[in-house]
């Protein structure tokens, strides 16, 4: 048991490390895409014109100009039944005499307690070594992400900001990488609707990658035997990437409020997995909904993942979620995954908690 392990561990971490290898990494920072709050997650991530509290430092930065007070907010979600773990804290505050509102954001996504096998097996006997628990140590694999971020508006319609980022990725004591760059966005208000745009990593992120060949020990030759080497440290790049986006409300009466939202991402890391492409360019649609009373109680419904399968063809993933707002706590709930392509992996539920001073 303990030889596959090894052999599973090489197999997990290959196709990781290989990334510091390639001079542009597609999916370099995915995952930032779960995004921060449950609100968003409810209405199928379509946030970009939508936001405007502690979370639009990752939606859509513009946002944080409409802060009328202080608020801090943490988040929890679990994907894939449990086995990713993902969490956000952000706090936000408006500047004094109208000059904007600046945010601090906090993201870790990462599998814990991963078994590291590799000094566990007894290469010249062909066996575990004895008290081979002694020999296995745990270690994880996280992606961590810091924003320090800017808003201002420039006229009763127009907002503006910046998110400066820094990324960090860590595979146990094998490998990690450290990342930078800069997120903008703008926000127009119209009589009609209101709008977004959000330009993630503007700057091209740039990340610096680092491997310790010492951490694999004498493992070079199990490498050879599946016709690869030990992977080196390189640099490599993150395409920008744009969020457009639009949001109107509908009052039903006093007390009744119909808000909806839709978002579109443009990337351009040639993904071939999304229903539109236009030679390098996906376009991924978000469409959502709310329905709120009296802005106490809010339900929710979005649809995402618009893709296509070459084995169940075109598919989407609805989102459900809920909100309660009492006092100065705003407690939000998502759920997705529960149906389309995704749902073969597991239920994604998310838990969020503002508190407003």
């Amino acid at each position: 048991m303990i030889r596959y392990s090894t052999a599973l561990a090489i197999f997990i971490l290959l196709p990781v490390l290989s990334l510091a290898q390639s001079a542009q990494a597609k999916y370099g920072n995915d995952f930032l895409s779960t995004g921060s709050g449950a609100r968003a997650l409810g209405m199928g991530s379509a946030h970009v014109a939508l936001t405007n509290d502690v979370t639009a430092a990752y939606w859509n930065v513009a946002g944080l100009s409409e802060l009328q007070s202080p608020q801090i907010m943490y988040m929890h979600s679990e994907r894939f039944s449990g086995i990713v773990g993902y969490d956000y804290g952000g706090g936000a505050m408006p500047l004094k005499d109208d000059k904007g509102a600046i945010a601090i954001s906090f993201f870790r996504q990462g599998v814990d307690n991963i078994a590291n096998t590799l000094n566990a097996w007894d290469r010249e006997r062909d066996q575990p070594k004895g008290n081979v628990e002694d020999y296995i140590t745990r270690f994880s694999a996280a992606d961590m992400a810091v924003f320090f971020s800017y808003a201002n508006q420039r006229t009763e319609q127009l907002s503006y900001g910046a998110s400066a980022k820094i990324i960090h990725h860590k595979l146990g004591p094998f490998a990690q990488a450290w990342g930078y760059s800069l997120d903008v966005g703008a926000k127009y208000k119209s009589d009609f609707a209101n709008f977004g745009v959000a330009v993630k990593d503007v700057t091209t992120m740039q990340k610096m990658w680092d491997v310790d060949e010492s951490a694999f020990g004498d493992y070079e030759s199990q490498f050879d035997s599946l016709g690869a080497t030990l992977p080196t440290g390189q640099n490599e790049y993150v395409l920008p990437s744009l969020k457009l986006g639009a949001s109107k409300f509908f009052p039903i009466s006093d007390d009744f409020l119909v808000t909806a939202a839709a978002d579109v991402d443009l990337l351009f890391e040639n993904r071939q997995a999304y229903y539109i492409n236009l030679g390098r360019m996906s376009v991924e649609p978000h469409v959502g909904g709310e329905v709120s009373y009296k802005d106490v109680i809010a339900l929710r419904a979005g649809v995402t993942d618009f893709i296509t399968d070459p084995v169940s063809g075109f598919s989407v993933s609805p989102t459900l979620g809920m909100g309660l707002n009492v006092s100065s706590f705003v407690l939000d709930y998502g759920f997705a995954s529960f149906a389309g392509a995704s749902s073969d992996l597991g239920f994604t539920h998310r838990i969020s908690l503002r508190f407003d001073f």
